[in-house]
């Protein structure tokens, strides 16, 4: 049994579009997006991903643009959030990543960045629709604070300027002389 997919777009490396993949996300995409993130809301997502076949696979190259509605951190307020992520994946078949290379194999260092991810694919498809969407949950910052959160921790008295204070605070103060 297979797990449902929010937001599914399956290419074929063998034909790849010699345009820009384009995928944007629908109402019921966004909302399952929502819930899988923890969100209060992905009011719009579109990526637009250039696809290039390499010896050993295909790069994706392209930009995550996302707007989505999230809890601040400190106050719990909901509060809008402009997502501009660039997309740089590397697909491969299934067993590309374990297989050692040899000393007569030759290695191209180009196919990569550090700053790239390298997915492996089953079958004859890989999903840059899945890709984009944890795209998407790796650039939400999980402890984002909204506008009133300053106001929610001096409301809480929390505000950074207090002095630390209590027994530790104090042995700490005190070592610092020394």
């Amino acid at each position: 049994m297979s797990e449902a997919v929010e937001l599914s777009r399956t290419v074929k490396p063998r034909i790849l579009p010699a345009e820009p993949v384009v995928i944007e996300a629908n109402e019921t995409e966004r909302a399952a997006l929502t819930a899988r993130f923890d969100l209060s809301d992905v009011a719009s997502l579109r990526a637009e991903v250039s696809l290039d076949k390499r010896e050993n696979g295909v790069a994706a190259s392209g930009t995550l643009r996302a707007s989505i509605m999230q809890s601040c951190a400190v106050s719990g307020e909901d509060f809008p959030v402009a997502i501009n992520e660039a997309i740089d994946l590397h697909f491969v078949p299934e067993g590309s990543l374990d297989a050692a290379p040899s000393e007569d194999d030759e290695i191209d260092f180009d196919l990569t960045s550090e700053d790239c991810d390298t997915i492996e694919y089953t079958g004859d498809a890989f999903d840059l629709g899945e890709a984009v969407a944890q795209t998407l949950g790796l650039a939400i910052d999980p402890y984002a604070e909204g506008p009133n959160a300053e106001a929610t921790r001096a409301k809480a008295g929390l505000s950074g300027d207090d002095a630390p204070s209590g027994p530790l605070a104090e042995a700490l103060a005190a070592l610092k002389k020394n």
